[in-house]
């Protein structure tokens, strides 16, 4: 399976670099000449104010819509000063909500078509006909061209996936958030033969760290004695550690710093054993695998 990375956007504007609309323009042509052309995007980043900067930088570009994918999300209604008539931090599936979420990113990224939808977090009052119909709406009217989920457990998924067909599952999962490996969620992706995304792949920074605590530094010795061996970078390594699943594990890199961006692409030549792949779950656990 050919391995493969998504460009993260979460961080470029006001909930991180605070890139100009030149920054972000130069963000988005370094990803696509390092061969990064999809990039991940959600309604409420920066608190509704990315998807409208990543449309105006890609505008003034020369690039073409065709060299790009769109992936962005809907589903999350925020409590902010650009949205002030929510009441509270709640989620929204209904028809309505979806329907005029799609309108307002395509207008923000100044582009006619979304290439993936994908509903932000699992919503209590999710209906899942009243989705479907949705999702079908779009689909006619040429806004969007294939759906999925983002956080949904296996049966959340299930559920919606019987009354509409989707495509992937965003998940929180990496070596220091290993629940998706035990609680059915990639089992399930084995089984739809669909491709997991997976947001936080590098565990949040924590193995970054240059105080570490005991369980850190006992995953730190043998990241480091396997990463001499491959004369790789430990974000890399981590990486190569997702992307051996047989699900086809796909890692949203979400940084500012295309030298990062560089490094992840060096991480799909990285190929770890059995072994050393299960040297690092023990360390990550605490003990040998029963």
């Amino acid at each position: 399976m050919e391995k493969s990375i998504i460009v993260g956007t979460m961080r470029l504007g006001v909930w991180g670099a605070n890139l100009d609309i030149n920054g972000y323009q130069q963000f988005i042509e370094t990803a696509i000449g390092l061969g990064l052309n999809h990039f991940d995007l959600a309604d409420i980043y920066g608190k509704y104010t990315t998807e409208a900067e990543f449309g105006a930088a890609f505008a003034q570009s020369s690039l073409k819509r065709d060299e790009i994918e769109i992936t962005t999300k809907c589903g999350i209604k925020m409590l902010c000063e650009q949205r002030p008539s929510h009441q509270i931090k709640s989620y929204d599936t209904s028809r309505a909500h979806i329907l005029q979420s799609v309108d307002n990113s395509l207008s923000d990224l100044q582009t006619d078509y979304i290439d993936t939808l994908l509903i932000h977090r699992p919503d209590y009052l999710l209906d899942p006909a009243e989705v479907a119909e949705a999702v079908e709406d779009l689909k006619k009217a040429g806004k969007v061209k294939r759906f999925g989920v983002s956080n949904f457990t296996a049966s959340q998924f299930d559920l919606l996936n019987s009354y509409t067909p989707l495509i992937t599952n965003q998940i929180e999962v990496s070596l220091l958030q290993r629940a998706a490996f035990d609680d059915g969620t990639l089992n399930q992706c084995l089984q739809q033969k669909i491709r997991p995304t997976a947001w936080s792949p590098l565990g949040g920074g924590q193995l970054f760290t240059k105080n570490p605590d005991v369980d850190t530094k006992r995953i730190q010795d043998i990241a480091t004695a396997i990463c001499g061996k491959y004369q790789i970078e430990l974000d890399q390594l981590l990486l190569a550690w997702l992307m051996i699943h047989p699900s086809g594990i796909i890692p949203v890199i979400g940084t500012s710093k295309v030298k990062r961006l560089a490094s992840a692409k060096k991480a799909m030549e990285v190929n770890i054993t059995r072994e050393e792949w299960y040297m690092l779950w023990s360390a990550a656990t605490g003990e040998d695998v029963p």
